[in-house]
């Protein structure tokens, strides 16, 4: 594929979700073309459910706030359709439900890691269950990864999008990106 301008490369959208305790959760989602630049980047204003929907959504809560309000939210704010979405929260794996684009959860370990320890990053993979008869995991360019195992189709349609100039692309370091960003734009936000 020719490209005669950053935004004409593929694109992988990347999606995180951040629970200020006090003022609530915060979507960000960001789009980086497969060299790493971003594209796009879309964050929401705090989400807080209120104690009935605590009640009445139960377990069912969190994969409907991260998935359908929050991250369903934000990529229709997008003008661009990735090849591909990641997320580091599992529960957000739950806007495949509401979306057409394969959407696959980051592992926070390069594959052949078996430790298991990550320099300095706090993902949160599985959160606070771990479910893995529910996901299909597999390596995408030397990087763990995993879909929905009722959108395991998502696993070919990854792999055969993937481009292998995208090989050195980290799925992980996004996410600390956004954090970042929000973190900022809640900064910004308390001196106004």
């Amino acid at each position: 594929m020719t490209a005669s301008s950053p935004k004409s490369l593929p694109s992988i959208g990347f999606l995180t979700i951040v629970d200020a305790q006090e003022q609530g959760l915060f979507g960000g989602y960001l789009v980086l073309n497969l060299v790493g630049r971003p594209l796009e980047f879309y964050c929401t204003a705090p989400v807080r459910p209120n104690r009935a929907q605590e009640i009445l959504y139960g377990a069912t809560l969190k994969p409907f706030l991260f998935g359908e309000q929050i991250g369903q939210t934000l990529f229709k704010k997008s003008k661009l359709k990735p090849v591909a979405v990641c997320t580091d929260r599992e529960d957000a794996l739950a806007v495949r439900d509401h979306i057409a684009t394969p959407v696959m959860l980051a592992a926070d370990v390069r594959a052949g890691d078996e430790s298991g320890q990550t320099a300095g990053r706090s993902h949160r993979l599985d959160d606070a269950h771990p479910t893995p008869s529910r996901l299909v995991r597999f390596e995408l360019a030397a990087q763990r990864v995993s879909v929905r195992r009722d959108f395991a189709d998502d696993q070919r349609v990854i792999e055969a999008a993937w481009d292998p100039t995208a090989h050195d692309l980290d799925l992980n370091e996004p996410f600390e990106r956004i954090r970042e960003a929000i973190d900022e734009a809640r900064r910004a936000g308390k001196k106004s």
